[in-house]
């Protein structure tokens, strides 16, 4: 029997996606979780096919969720969902681990298909994704400077980049201030910015926020 977990902090995007799922697949278990602790909740308490995770959910993001699904159950296919543009994020979540990434915009369409390439044992990617992992590997590739960041530098900046302060941050993703101080060094130092405005501008510019 085919058991998913779709994990995202809006229930009508839980909803929908469970009754699509439903459609296609009667007889699957489709549970949920509302954000990052109740998913690894799940996970570890037991045995899932697949998990469809949000990219952003309160108290922790999918990258940082991802990331700990994959110590707890290395085989789990994780395919991330997100309201950000593939080609800003898609790269990143597959280098990370995931299964596949889907656009919110397009999610409806792609979930079926998506959850059938996975069951194949394959990862799900969009013509628009393989195109950009092609450009990856291509000897003239020239990497935008947020993606010299780690997973952890990566939301790290995103939060100070939404104007978070240290403190908000360092609540949110369980750390001290004095590392997520640290982290903001490193992310200025690898991005060449100078501020907090600097990193805000760079982000609306490659809409990374």
């Amino acid at each position: 029997m085919l058991r998913i977990l779709i994990a995202d902090d809006h229930a009508v995007v839980r909803k929908g996606l469970k009754q699509i799922l439903l459609e296609e697949y009667p007889s699957a278990v489709v549970a949920e979780a509302e954000d990052a602790e109740g998913l690894v909740t799940q996970v570890i308490s037991n045995e899932w096919n697949l998990v469809i995770c949000d990219m952003n959910m309160p108290g922790r993001s999918g990258l940082d969720a991802l990331s700990q699904l994959k110590q707890i159950a290395p085989s789990l296919p994780v395919l991330i969902m997100s309201m950000y543009p593939e080609d800003q994020y898609a790269l990143r979540v597959l280098k990370a681990g995931a299964a596949g990434y889907l656009g919110k915009d397009t999610i409806h369409e792609n979930v079926v298909k998506a959850v059938q390439t996975i069951q194949l044992g394959k990862k799900f990617i969009t013509p628009s994704i393989a195109e950009k992992l092609a450009d990856a590997f291509g000897e003239n590739s020239s990497k935008p400077v947020h993606e010299l960041l780690s997973d952890r530098e990566f939301d790290v900046f995103k939060l100070i980049a939404g104007g978070k302060s240290v403190s908000d941050i360092a609540a949110q993703l369980s750390l001290s201030t004095t590392t997520v101080s640290t982290y903001r060094s490193r992310i200025m130092e690898k991005m060449n910015t100078k501020s907090n405005a600097e990193l805000t501008r760079y982000a609306l510019e490659k809409n990374l926020i």
